[in-house]
């Protein structure tokens, strides 16, 4: 099972705008240097988190994102969800009538570690971090 690289960036961008005042927004190009990455291709994953809802843009001369949910209300599920989606990782490809036993295996090893990832808030991996 493997993550694409976009949520790698999106989580590692929350952890920062986390620790950010929630006054002054971060730009693009000061995330994106953090993490090594083009500024176009984190504005991308930026407007994901927007539609999302979890950041704001602020637009002008001192603009850039911040957080626009409560910092204890954001889990690791709502940002993967944001950049991966809500689709299934497994889907059986063969019609077996009944549900397919591997099928069910798989969906619910899916669903415990969705309920891992629901119950990880990025308040949690902040205060690991000693962030506040």
């Amino acid at each position: 099972m493997r993550f694409t690289k976009a949520t790698n960036y999106a989580l590692h961008t929350m952890l920062k705008l986390f620790e950010a005042s929630p006054v002054k927004p971060i730009g693009v190009q000061e995330l994106a240097e953090m993490q090594g990455v083009s500024p176009t291709y984190l504005s991308k994953i930026l407007t994901r988190l927007v539609k999302a809802g979890m950041i704001e843009s602020v637009s002008g001369v001192n603009g850039g994102y911040r957080l626009s949910r409560k910092k204890d209300d954001i889990t690791f599920l709502d940002i993967i969800h944001a950049i991966e989606g809500t689709a299934s990782l497994f889907e059986c490809n063969f019609v077996h009538g009944d549900e397919c036993t591997i099928q069910a295996v798989m969906k619910e090893a899916e669903e415990k570690m969705e309920s891992h990832l629901k119950n990880t808030k990025l308040m949690d991996m902040a205060s690991k971090a000693n962030i506040s």
